[in-house]
């Protein structure tokens, strides 16, 4: 296969002239964030927000270009809109378009994806990709055709902790076959990129690369699909929540104050977004010693369960802080799949059981309040 580079497909699109502008999209700087991969070719074309319908021609016409190009076996374009400085406020007409255009994307199913749950946290560093990875593996391993998505643009881990290298194919061009391993489907941006280079792109593209990840990937039929939030409540949790039809959110948090307290903050996001919190799971929860048995609270013990008292939510369970959890996941091969059938997958597997349960209770729910026409 012929070797591809940013410079041959700059060339490419050097000769593509905005319709509206009459200028060049590359000389014109409106083609940013530009990805060359093994084949895989991703960029943004960045557009007046007023112009942004009248745009899509222009970027169907660039990914078909793009994709002709010898050595290319994906290519993604997104349009990105971004507010200038003066530009006048949108009229009250177009703003109730754009209102049901989000409404109506917020309640598109994906084909063959029975519930979509995504794990989330308030800050970093608290076990959330681990436990999102033993939580879709537990999820497969009680019976669950199960997808794991990694939604974290910035800092991808997926490909490493599910233990997958490669890159996905497309057979058409357009829609991605997803990773798999250990009966797991996978996609993360990790696949796409080199572990060492840094996505610099700004947030309007990182919301059209989730929603693109979401809807232009073959997931097939899957009961659940597991999305692994980045930290925080930014664009990318912002987008999860208001244009793909969640069934609920877990929270992820370990027990001190400072952790719950950001925890806090994205369990309220989500509510606020009219998005079901299934419940919090404390990870990092005590350290048994491997020599000697002892007990030791490394961050207290009981926070979050007493934080979902106080939330009026759920509590998942506990995840203890093991060596085993870390090692196994740095190489590949999760502590539910490498060890089955010790204490700590069995851990994973009852808060998976909770989970399951709570996503049959909100589909049940929400089956039971849509409105029903009977013909008499």
């Amino acid at each position: 296969m012929t070797d591809i580079n940013k410079e041959q497909v700059l060339k490419v699109l050097a000769g593509v002239v905005d319709p509206i502008s009459k200028k060049g999209i590359v000389s014109a700087g409106m083609v940013s964030g530009l990805q060359v991969k093994d084949g895989h070719v991703a960029f943004a074309i960045e557009v007046d927000p007023a112009n942004g319908p009248q745009m899509e021609p222009l970027r169907k016409e660039v990914e078909k270009l793009v994709y002709a190009m010898a050595g290319v076996l994906t290519a993604t374009v997104v349009l990105t809109a971004e507010k200038a400085s003066g530009h006048t406020q949108p009229s009250q007409q177009q703003a109730a378009q754009q209102q049901s255009q989000h409404q109506a994307s917020a309640i598109s199913p994906l084909p063959g994806v029975r519930s979509i749950i995504a794990v989330a946290s308030g800050k970093g560093g608290v076990g959330k990709s681990t436990t999102s990875a033993n939580l879709a593996l537990a999820l497969s391993a009680n019976g669950k055709k199960v997808g794991l998505m990694d939604a974290d643009i910035y800092g991808p881990s997926m490909p490493r902790m599910m233990g997958i290298t490669g890159q996905p194919v497309s057979n058409d061009g357009k829609i991605l076959e997803a990773m798999e391993n250990y009966g797991v489907k996978v996609m993360s941006m990790g696949f796409l990129i080199e572990d060492d280079t840094p996505m610099i792109w700004r947030g309007p593209m990182v919301q059209s690369a989730l929603e693109q990840m979401m809807r232009d990937v073959n997931w097939g039929e899957l009961d659940v699909l597991v999305v692994d939030l980045p930290p925080g409540t930014g664009d990318a949790q912002l987008t999860m929540a208001q244009r793909v039809p969640l069934t609920g959110a877990v929270i992820v948090s370990t027990p001190q104050d400072i952790a719950l307290l950001d925890a806090r903050k994205g369990l309220n996001m989500f509510r606020k977004v009219n998005v079901p919190v299934l419940g919090i799971i404390e990870n990092m929860s005590y350290f048994n010693c491997p020599q000697c048995g002892h007990r030791s609270e490394i961050f207290s013990h009981g926070g979050a369960r007493a934080e979902a008292d106080r939330l009026a939510c759920d509590f998942l369970g506990e995840i203890p802080l093991d060596i085993d959890i870390r090692t196994t996941s740095d190489k590949g091969s999760p502590i539910v799949i490498s060890q089955p059938l010790g204490e700590l997958a069995k851990c994973y597997r009852a808060i998976a059981i909770e989970v399951a349960g709570k996503i049959d209770d909100v589909l049940a729910e929400r089956e039971t309040s849509t409105p029903k026409i009977i013909i008499q």
